[in-house]
């Protein structure tokens, strides 16, 4: 039976170093394919190690059959506290969360010249930086504005076409 269990347990380590490893080489292809810049791209590997991390914990508890009544006790406890000291800061979470969608859909990058459309509150400006929690923007008055990214993802958003995005575009036609 232990030995046993050891082998499953060896096998789940194997495993998940193995889906870590790949993830960290399709999250890296896709980064450096859409010209992503290597911060958010070392953020959504460890975020996604973090989720792995949890998986094979879990995977351990059974193999080893851990009785799960009194894990799930605590943790129950735990993420009802957690919940709670979150709940005024769900936009914590949102703007995390709003960062990964905002890596895998790129629906802006870093130096696109974007508007974002808000009524009067209008910005208009270029990306210098995308992090976990909000995007910085350069206006024209050369302030940086901290826009976070689960208003991002909300808020309809223009992209300003660069002069060697036009002469892009017209070469491609001709």
């Amino acid at each position: 039976m232990v030995t046993t269990n050891l082998m499953l347990s060896l096998g789940l380590l194997v495993v998940a170093i193995v889906i870590s490893k790949l993830s960290d080489y399709f999250i890296n292809k896709i980064g450096t394919k859409k010209k992503i810049i290597p911060k958010r791209i070392y953020y959504v590997t460890k975020f996604l190690h973090f989720i792995i991390l949890l998986m094979a914990i879990l995977f351990l508890a059974v193999i080893w059959n851990v009785q799960l009544g009194g894990i799930m006790i605590f943790a129950s406890s735990i993420f009802a506290v957690i919940g709670v000291a979150l709940f005024a800061q769900w936009s914590i979470l949102s703007n995390v969360t709003s960062s990964i969608i905002i890596f895998f859909t790129f629906p802006a990058r870093v130096g696109d010249k974007i508007k974002i459309i808000d009524g009067e509150n209008s910005i208009t400006g270029e990306i210098i930086e995308i992090s976990l929690f909000q995007i910085e923007i350069l206006d024209e008055d050369d302030n940086v504005i901290l826009y976070p990214n689960n208003l991002f993802i909300q808020k309809p958003i223009m992209k300003i076409a660069s002069k060697q995005y036009k002469e892009d575009v017209s070469e491609a036609i001709d």
